[in-house]
């Protein structure tokens, strides 16, 4: 780009986690940068998600992690091996907030909220020259293609830049921003959008009401959940109308697939997972000793009282010969009536499929318009999975960007402490 030539202009709708990072792409560049957002403020999502601990990322090997993504992992590999989950952490520690790898192999600022790092990013990307356009609802093109977009006060505004990312997000917490009312929009210059569903979310189920009134809220711990040949150990929470929790999420797709197709599911629970079935049957067959059901069964087989409750759901009179008992224990039948709804879950399936864009993520029907983050068809489970693949489109959305305006793209560092070039 010569010197006396002003910079090339680009419209970043969306001011989620990757929209936020293609700008600071973009920014790093030289380009001119307006990011576009109908909330009052940027990253709502993001701190959203920092509530209970800011999981950025994972620390596994990589030939592992990417086969989270399932089916769109031929198209995210590439895109995260550009943006690796060691060039998210070392990301982080360039803006101050050093991380850390937790038990559970999850990887953490040490700060552990989101809010620190937003303050430093958003400080960062000031001093990029970056602005921030809030309360601007954005509600498609013209008939020349300009952005069209109204703000706070209703007023439409015109935009006309030389390239545009959209980052919209999915369909989940639409009261944090992402509201899915861009499908619309899209599929009506032509193109597919495969529809919006929730993903990393609860399912419903028909409780009783002692299960219902004494242990909504209470958390199964260590537990591990199967279904159809899927095994995940981890923790749920018992809902008033069903189950949720981190490894209910995992297992969350393959459960949302089955009750579309048949209306129900079976996800079995073992409460004592860390004990074959062997080793359980044991001690189920020392004397009870005058004890009730629920103490020996406290006693000796270590359940906790939702456990025990949840062995009285799937069968009021437990089995009194201790092999029926134990296959019980180890596997809890539980029927699953449906999903919990979108704008509940934690994130969403469905948007745009990677067939409709180049492998720069440029809409093959729009040149010039890219897309970023959750807006595109892929879903992974929680565990820094989903934060991971949404920087890394959002960094592989503004470097198709510069490909696209043929401006050299910066040999970036990714953990500057200033917010400075690096050609």
């Amino acid at each position: 780009m010569p010197a006396s030539s002003s910079p090339p202009e680009a419209a970043i709708v969306g001011g989620g986690p990757a929209g936020l990072m293609a700008a600071e792409v973009l920014g790093r560049a030289g380009l001119k940068v307006t990011v576009y957002d109908r909330m009052p403020s940027v990253g709502r999502k993001l701190l959203m998600a920092g509530r209970g601990g800011l999981n950025l990322t994972h620390s596994e090997a990589f030939e592992r992690f990417v086969t989270r993504y399932a089916e769109a992992e031929p198209q995210l590999r590439p895109l995260i091996e550009a943006f690796s989950p060691a060039d998210l952490r070392a990301w982080c520690e360039g803006l101050g907030q050093e991380t850390f790898v937790g038990s559970s192999g999850r990887v953490f600022p040490v700060a552990f909220k989101a809010s620190p790092l937003l303050r430093a990013w958003l400080s960062r990307l000031e001093g990029l020259g970056i602005r921030f356009a809030l309360r601007h609802r954005w509600q498609g093109w013209d008939e020349t293609g300009a952005l069209l977009l109204t703000d706070a006060t209703g007023q439409a505004i015109r935009v006309e830049p030389d390239a545009t990312i959209l980052a919209l997000g999915g369909g989940s917490w639409p009261r944090l921003g992402s509201d899915g009312g861009w499908v619309e929009i899209l599929s009506r210059r032509g193109i597919a959008v495969s529809p919006l569903r929730p993903a990393n979310m609860g399912f419903t189920c028909a409780w009783s009401e002692i299960m219902r009134s004494r242990f909504e809220g209470e958390p199964l711990k260590r537990v591990a959940l199967g279904f159809e040949g899927a095994t995940v150990r981890g923790e749920a929470i018992i809902t008033a109308d069903g189950i949720e929790g981190g490894a209910v999420y995992a297992l969350s797709a393959r459960l949302r697939d089955a009750l579309a197709a048949r209306g129900s599911a079976v996800l079995h629970i073992d409460l004592r997972p860390d004990l074959d079935h062997g080793a359980l049957l044991r001690r189920l067959e020392a004397p009870r000793k005058g004890q009730s059901a629920s103490t020996f069964l406290r006693k000796s087989a270590g359940l906790s009282p939702v456990g025990i409750a949840l062995l009285r759901e799937a069968s009021p009179s437990l089995p009194g010969e201790p092999g029926s008992l134990a296959r019980l224990i180890k596997a809890v039948p539980l029927t699953l009536t449906g999903t919990k709804t979108l704008e509940r879950a934690i994130s969403s399936a469905g948007g745009v499929p990677f067939c409709e864009l180049d492998d720069s993520l440029m809409l093959k029907r729009m040149p010039g318009v890219f897309v970023a983050g959750e807006m595109l068809d892929w879903e992974a489970p929680t565990g820094g999975y989903l934060l991971q693949a949404t920087f890394a489109t959002g960094v592989a959305a503004a470097k198709g960007v510069l490909s696209f305006l043929k401006i050299p793209d910066a040999a970036l560092t990714w953990n500057p402490r200033s917010a400075t070039r690096h050609p």
